[in-house]
C-alpha cells in the first residue's frame, strides 16, 4: 500500500514538472516544426521540443551571444542535474539514443521512482526544500547515458594501480570509524561535490559562470570557485597541486575549452590520481541550454580516456548562500545513524531485518 501511494505522489509531481517545462523548453530546441529526422520518433513538435536531442541543430532564428569585448558568451546561472545515468544500463546495451517517446517514458519512470521515500535508509531529504531533480526544470534526454565515449556508454576498466590505490583509501576510511570527522570533506562542508568535472546530480547543483576580459569564472553553490585565465599563460609547475586543479581556457569557435591539470591526490574524484588531465567544453546550444562536455585522461586510473556530455539548463539568479556549517545537524545525525548501523552489523546503506521483511510483503 505504501508503495502504491508513493508512486501516485510521483505521478502528481510529474504533472507539476511537465507544467514547469513550458517556459524553458518552449524557448529551447524548438527551431524546427517537426522532430529531428534522426530522432526516430513521431510524437510531433509538442513532445519533441521538451526533449534534449543532441543531434538536433541549433534554432535557426537564434545567434550565439557575444560579450561586449567579443568573446562567446556562456554566462548565466545553471542547474547541473539529470535523470540520465552516467553509464548505459545493461538492458540498453547497443542503444545510444532513445526515440523521443522512449525518452519521455523513461523520464516518467525516473520521476516516479525519485518521488518515493524510503525512511529506513540514512539519507538527506532534499525534497523538503524543493531540491529533488523532479522539482526542477530538467528535461528528458534522448541519450541513454551521459558517457559518449567509449561508444558502449561505459566507463573503461580501472588499472591495477588504481585498484590498489582505491583499496588503500578504503582501508584508511574504514579505520577511521564513524564519528563527525570520518565522513568525506563534502559531507563535512569543507569542499564542494568532488568536481571538476561536474557529474550531474547531488545537492550543490546550482552554479554560475561569469566572464571578464581575459578570464572566465565558474562558481558552485557550495563555494568552490574556479578562476580560469584565457590569456594563453602556461600551467603552474607540476609540484603545485590543488583540489580544483590548475585551469587554463581558450575559445574554439563558440565553445569555451578548459584544460585542467595539477590535481591534489587527496581529492579522490572517482578514484583518480593527481595526474588526471581534464578537458571541458562549454557551448550554448540555445538561449536556455548549455551543452557541457568533458574528457578525462588518467592512465594511472583508467585503461583509456573517456568522455561525457550533458545538457545544463539555465535557471533564474541568484546563487543562495550554502550555509552548510550553520547548525549542521545532518553530519551529527549521519554519525549517530552510522554508529547504530555498525552495531546492527548491516552498514550505513543496509536495511535492518524488520524493514527487509516489511519490504518483501
Amino acid at each position: 500500500m505504501r508503495r502504491q501511494v508513493l508512486v501516485s505522489l510521483g505521478v502528481v509531481a510529474l504533472v507539476a514538472l511537465v507544467a514547469s517545462w513550458v517556459p524553458v523548453a518552449a524557448q529551447g530546441q524548438a527551431g524546427a516544426t517537426t522532430p529531428n529526422a534522426k530522432s526516430g520518433g513521431t510524437g510531433g513538435t509538442a513532445n519533441a521540443k521538451f526533449v534534449w536531442d543532441p543531434t538536433a541543430p541549433a534554432p535557426a532564428d537564434w545567434t550565439p551571444p557575444r560579450t561586449p569585448w567579443g568573446d562567446p558568451d556562456v554566462q548565466g546561472y545553471y542547474l547541473n542535474t539529470s535523470y540520465t545515468p552516467l553509464e548505459r544500463p545493461a538492458n540498453l546495451a547497443g542503444k545510444a539514443m532513445y526515440t523521443v517517446e522512449e525518452a519521455i517514458a523513461a523520464f516518467k519512470v525516473q520521476v516516479a521512482q525519485d518521488a518515493e521515500v524510503d525512511p529506513t535508509t540514512v539519507h538527506y531529504d532534499w525534497k523538503e526544500y524543493g531540491m529533488e531533480a523532479w522539482q526542477s526544470p530538467i528535461r528528458p534526454n534522448r541519450r541513454t547515458a551521459l558517457v559518449t565515449d567509449p561508444p558502449d556508454g561505459r566507463i573503461p576498466p580501472i588499472t591495477e594501480e588504481a585498484r590498489k590505490r582505491q583499496a588503500a583509501r578504503q582501508a584508511a576510511e574504514q579505520a577511521k570509524g564513524a564519528d563527525v570527522q570520518s565522513p568525506g570533506m563534502y559531507t563535512r562542508c569543507i569542499t564542494g561535490n568532488g568536481g571538476p568535472p561536474r557529474i550531474q546530480g547531488g545537492v550543490t547543483v546550482e552554479s554560475q559562470i561569469f566572464q571578464s576580459p581575459g578570464y572566465a569564472v565558474i562558481s558552485i553553490m557550495s563555494g568552490d570557485t574556479r578562476v580560469i585565465p584565457l590569456d594563453g599563460r602556461a600551467h603552474l609547475p607540476s609540484n603545485i597541486k590543488t583540489y580544483l586543479g590548475d585551469a587554463r581556457g581558450h575559445f574554439e569557435g563558440n565553445t569555451l575549452v578548459v584544460e585542467t591539470t595539477n590535481f591534489n591526490d587527496e581529492r579522490n574524484w572517482r578514484g583518480s590520481g593527481s595526474g588526471m588531465h581534464l578537458t571541458e567544453r562549454f557551448t550554448m546550444a540555445n538561449a536556455n541550454t548549455l551543452k557541457y562536455e568533458f574528457t578525462v585522461n588518467d592512465p594511472t586510473t583508467w585503461t583509456k580516456p573517456w568522455s561525457a556530455e550533458a545538457p545544463v539548463p539555465k535557471i533564474e539568479p541568484p546563487l543562495y548562500e550554502f550555509a552548510c556549517h550553520e547548525m549542521n545537524y545532518g553530519v551529527i545525525n549521519w554519525t549517530k545513524g552510522s554508529q547504530i548501523r555498525e552495531k546492527e552489523g548491516i552498514g550505513p546503506n543496509g536495511r535492518a531485518d524488520v524493514f527487509r521483511e516489511e519490504a518483501e510483503k
